[in-house]
Protein backbone atom coordinates (compact mmCIF):
# COMPACT_ATOMS: atom_id res chain seq x y z
CA UNK A 1 0.00 0.00 0.00
CA UNK A 2 1.15 3.57 -1.06
CA UNK A 3 -0.24 5.58 1.06
CA UNK A 4 0.06 9.83 0.80
CA UNK A 5 -1.07 12.97 2.25
CA UNK A 6 -3.36 14.67 -0.73
CA UNK A 7 -1.53 17.99 -1.80
CA UNK A 8 -5.11 20.00 -1.20
CA UNK A 9 -6.55 19.21 1.70
CA UNK A 10 -3.99 17.20 3.68
CA UNK A 11 -5.76 13.56 4.38
CA UNK A 12 -4.20 10.20 4.39
CA UNK A 13 -5.04 8.43 1.11
CA UNK A 14 -4.12 5.55 -0.74
CA UNK A 15 -2.16 6.36 -3.68
CA UNK A 16 -2.46 4.78 -7.16
CA UNK A 17 -1.53 6.80 -9.98
CA UNK A 18 -1.57 10.65 -11.11
CA UNK A 19 -1.72 13.56 -9.51
CA UNK A 20 -0.87 13.05 -5.49
CA UNK A 21 -4.46 14.25 -4.20
CA UNK A 22 -7.22 12.39 -2.63
CA UNK A 23 -10.70 11.05 -4.28
CA UNK A 24 -12.54 14.02 -3.00
CA UNK A 25 -10.14 16.63 -4.02
CA UNK A 26 -10.17 15.03 -7.51
CA UNK A 27 -13.64 14.62 -7.87
CA UNK A 28 -14.06 18.80 -6.92
CA UNK A 29 -11.36 19.50 -9.51
CA UNK A 30 -12.87 17.65 -12.12
CA UNK A 31 -16.32 19.46 -11.54
CA UNK A 32 -14.17 22.98 -11.49
CA UNK A 33 -12.72 21.51 -15.25
CA UNK A 34 -16.23 21.27 -16.54
CA UNK A 35 -17.45 24.19 -15.08
CA UNK A 36 -14.10 26.20 -16.55
CA UNK A 37 -14.90 23.73 -19.86
CA UNK A 38 -18.63 25.49 -20.07
CA UNK A 39 -17.91 28.96 -19.19
CA UNK A 40 -15.32 29.03 -21.84
CA UNK A 41 -17.23 27.32 -24.66
CA UNK A 42 -20.33 30.31 -23.93
CA UNK A 43 -17.33 32.95 -23.22
CA UNK A 44 -15.43 33.01 -26.48
CA UNK A 45 -13.91 35.90 -26.20
CA UNK A 46 -12.82 35.44 -22.14
CA UNK A 47 -9.14 35.39 -21.43
CA UNK A 48 -7.58 33.31 -18.44
CA UNK A 49 -6.89 36.13 -15.71
CA UNK A 50 -11.34 36.08 -16.72
CA UNK A 51 -11.90 32.86 -16.54
CA UNK A 52 -9.94 32.12 -13.51
CA UNK A 53 -12.12 34.75 -11.39
CA UNK A 54 -15.10 33.60 -12.76
CA UNK A 55 -14.63 30.12 -11.82
CA UNK A 56 -12.49 30.33 -9.12
CA UNK A 57 -10.00 28.45 -10.51
CA UNK A 58 -6.19 28.85 -10.18
CA UNK A 59 -4.94 30.52 -13.69
CA UNK A 60 -2.11 27.77 -13.61
CA UNK A 61 -4.46 25.19 -13.10
CA UNK A 62 -6.48 26.53 -16.37
CA UNK A 63 -3.05 26.74 -18.13
CA UNK A 64 -2.17 23.26 -17.52
CA UNK A 65 -5.53 21.71 -18.47
CA UNK A 66 -4.91 24.00 -21.97
CA UNK A 67 -1.14 21.93 -22.25
CA UNK A 68 -2.38 18.41 -21.29
CA UNK A 69 -4.60 19.01 -23.82
CA UNK A 70 -7.75 18.47 -22.30
CA UNK A 71 -8.96 22.32 -22.42
CA UNK A 72 -9.22 23.02 -26.74
CA UNK A 73 -9.35 26.74 -27.23
CA UNK A 74 -12.08 28.15 -30.64
CA UNK A 75 -10.70 30.65 -33.52
CA UNK A 76 -10.65 33.69 -32.40
CA UNK A 77 -10.12 32.79 -28.67
CA UNK A 78 -9.42 35.83 -26.12
CA UNK A 79 -6.84 33.24 -24.92
CA UNK A 80 -3.30 32.85 -27.04
CA UNK A 81 -1.22 29.88 -26.69
CA UNK A 82 2.36 29.48 -28.60
CA UNK A 83 4.30 26.72 -29.45
CA UNK A 84 7.10 26.10 -26.92
CA UNK A 85 9.45 25.45 -29.79
CA UNK A 86 8.91 27.41 -32.56
CA UNK A 87 6.30 30.30 -30.75
CA UNK A 88 3.44 29.44 -33.43
CA UNK A 89 -0.03 30.14 -32.30
CA UNK A 90 -1.78 26.86 -31.28
CA UNK A 91 -4.90 26.25 -29.29
CA UNK A 92 -3.78 23.07 -26.98
CA UNK A 93 -0.76 21.55 -25.86
CA UNK A 94 2.32 22.37 -25.73
CA UNK A 95 4.15 22.31 -29.67
CA UNK A 96 2.36 23.00 -33.19
CA UNK A 97 1.54 19.92 -35.19
CA UNK A 98 4.70 20.86 -37.38
CA UNK A 99 6.68 20.63 -34.51
CA UNK A 100 5.08 17.68 -32.81
CA UNK A 101 6.15 16.12 -36.30
CA UNK A 102 9.72 17.08 -36.11
CA UNK A 103 10.16 15.88 -32.82
CA UNK A 104 8.68 12.35 -34.01
CA UNK A 105 10.65 12.26 -36.67
CA UNK A 106 13.51 12.91 -35.20
CA UNK A 107 12.96 10.30 -32.31
CA UNK A 108 12.33 7.76 -34.72
CA UNK A 109 15.46 8.45 -36.76
CA UNK A 110 17.58 7.39 -33.42
CA UNK A 111 15.50 4.68 -32.57
CA UNK A 112 16.24 3.26 -36.28
CA UNK A 113 18.46 0.15 -36.11
CA UNK A 114 21.69 1.01 -38.22
CA UNK A 115 21.82 -1.03 -41.29
CA UNK A 116 24.09 -3.84 -41.37
CA UNK A 117 27.35 -3.52 -43.84
CA UNK A 118 26.98 -5.81 -46.78
CA UNK A 119 30.05 -8.69 -46.20
CA UNK A 120 32.32 -8.06 -49.07
CA UNK A 121 32.15 -10.58 -51.63
CA UNK A 122 34.31 -13.66 -51.34
CA UNK A 123 36.91 -14.04 -54.11
CA UNK A 124 37.07 -17.68 -55.82
CA UNK A 125 40.56 -18.80 -54.70
CA UNK A 126 41.31 -19.48 -58.71
CA UNK A 127 41.39 -15.64 -58.98
CA UNK A 128 44.22 -15.49 -56.18
CA UNK A 129 47.43 -15.03 -57.80
CA UNK A 130 49.99 -16.60 -54.76
CA UNK A 131 51.07 -19.98 -55.51
CA UNK A 132 49.73 -23.03 -54.26
CA UNK A 133 51.16 -26.28 -53.62
CA UNK A 134 50.01 -29.45 -53.91
CA UNK A 135 50.13 -32.42 -50.71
Amino acid sequence: MNARNCRKCGKLFNYVSGPPICMACREALEAKFQEVKEYIRSHVQATIPEVSEACDVSQNQIQMWLKDERLQLAEGSGITLHCENCNAPIYSGRFCEKCKNSMANQLHESIRKPEQPKPAPKKDVKDNPKMRFLG
